[in-house]
């Protein structure tokens, strides 16, 4: 199974420029707690809930302050048609819990997540998701 065949395709970009407090409350109106970053269609980076908790909030930046001060510019991310199984395996050795999907041209497509993996149950990824869901993981950034 590929990662095409189970991710969310539904994803709202958010631009450098978005402020912490517009991030945060499209997060609330879509119930997500990541978001992909974008310019010149091109993803740039993620924002978190955490994010913007831990580098926004936690730092002093105020709610007017541009994401691109807080997001994550190192991403990590598949591409929509590797294998799911895989994509399980490496999300969990990385204790990621969402990774934004790219096609081969590098083009924003889609996100998966621990609950999308979950959904399709390739063989292989319960012992992926228990490692991933473990106290002390990481969150994605």
């Amino acid at each position: 199974m590929n990662v095409s065949e189970c991710m969310s395709t539904n994803v709202k970009v958010c631009a450098p420029q978005t402020t912490l407090r517009e991030a945060a409350q499209l997060m609330k109106d879509i119930d997500a707690g990541i978001l992909p970053v974008g310019e010149n269609d091109r993803l740039i980076g993620m924002i978190s809930d955490r994010d913007i908790a831990v580098r926004g909030v936690a730092a002093g930046l105020g709610p007017d302050t541009p994401i691109r001060e807080a997001m994550t510019e190192d991403i990590r991310y598949c591409y929509e048609d590797d294998d799911l199984q895989n994509v399980a395996i490496n999300m969990a050795n990385a204790k990621v819990r969402r990774l934004p999907v790219l096609n081969r041209e590098k083009r924003l497509v889609g996100i998966i997540s621990l609950g999308d993996i979950a959904q399709a149950n390739p063989p292989g990824a319960e012992e992926s998701l228990s490692a991933i869901a473990q106290p002390g993981g990481q969150h994605m950034q």
